[in-house]
């Protein structure tokens, strides 16, 4: 899909209103897409339409809901899906956890990304659609202070790769990508993260060794990943050739394909 072919297409980003999913849904429409973005923040998504303009619709809701993906999925029947919406997890060691506080990524993160991906795979969604869904670096190497949170994103990229298997075997021509982006202190996430892991390194608060998730918040030469920088990538994802992996590492050097 061109830049030409994005113009009048209808993209749907969830967790639109902050962060990745703002960057992700300025980026779209900019590219010529109408998108259409998802959250829960109505303040959010009011400041979000007031700066993309009349191509942006909000919708106020919880996009874990399955009940809502599969009205707006039937809806908007998007020519892209970009599944970013998740859950902040509480900065704590791992013996400071309840199961509730551990699990919340996976009920949160994983469910939505399950929810969206089986309504694409069931209605289908049009040949030459894409579908991409934010994991985290954190997959790679962890995240010891953010409880179930690093096995969530692995548990989407691997639901990713699944899901670009079975669109395969049906010949239904849907792309599905999973992006891997690198922490960040940019995002409201990803300053809870960098302070908490900053702390552990110097002995403060969270205490033990050091050992952010994905090597840390910056990258090379110390620039950390922007959500412009996300918005960007996904962009190229959607109106590039066509991603030739189902999964990509973004740090602010740019893309790099997993295998």
């Amino acid at each position: 899909m061109s830049d030409q072919e994005l113009a009048g297409v209808t993209a749907l980003v969830t967790g639109a209103s902050r962060g990745f999913g703002r960057g992700v849904a300025t980026a779209l429409s900019s590219a010529g897409a109408r998108v259409v973005g998802v959250a829960r923040d109505r303040a959010g998504l009011a400041e979000l339409r007031t700066e993309i303009g009349g191509s942006f619709t909000a919708v106020a809701a919880d996009a874990a809901d399955p009940v809502v993906a599969g009205q707006l999925m039937d809806t908007y029947r998007p020519g892209v899906l970009v599944l970013n919406a998740g859950a902040t997890p509480l900065p704590r060691p791992i013996q400071y956890h309840t199961w509730q506080t551990f699990s919340r990524n996976w009920e949160v993160d994983v469910q939505h990304v399950f929810h969206w991906t089986r309504e694409a795979l069931l209605a289908p969604l049009a040949p030459g659609s894409t579908v991409v869904t934010l994991s985290s670096g954190a997959a790679l190497r962890g995240s010891p202070l953010s409880g179930g949170y690093a096995g969530a994103k692995a548990a989407i990229r691997w639901l990713t790769g699944y899901a670009a298997e079975e669109s395969a075997r049906a010949a239904l021509g849907i792309r599905f990508v999973s992006l891997l982006p690198q922490l960040t202190p940019v995002t409201d996430l990803g300053a809870v993260f960098a302070a908490a892991y900053a702390a552990r390194q110097s002995g403060g608060p969270a205490g033990g060794p050091a050992g952010g998730p994905a090597g840390g918040p910056a990258g090379p030469g110390g620039s950390p990943l922007t959500a412009d920088q996300v918005g960007q990538a996904v962009t190229e994802l959607v109106t590039g050739p066509g991603p030739d992996q189902d999964a990509y590492l973004l740090t602010a050097a740019g893309l790099r394909p997993l295998t």
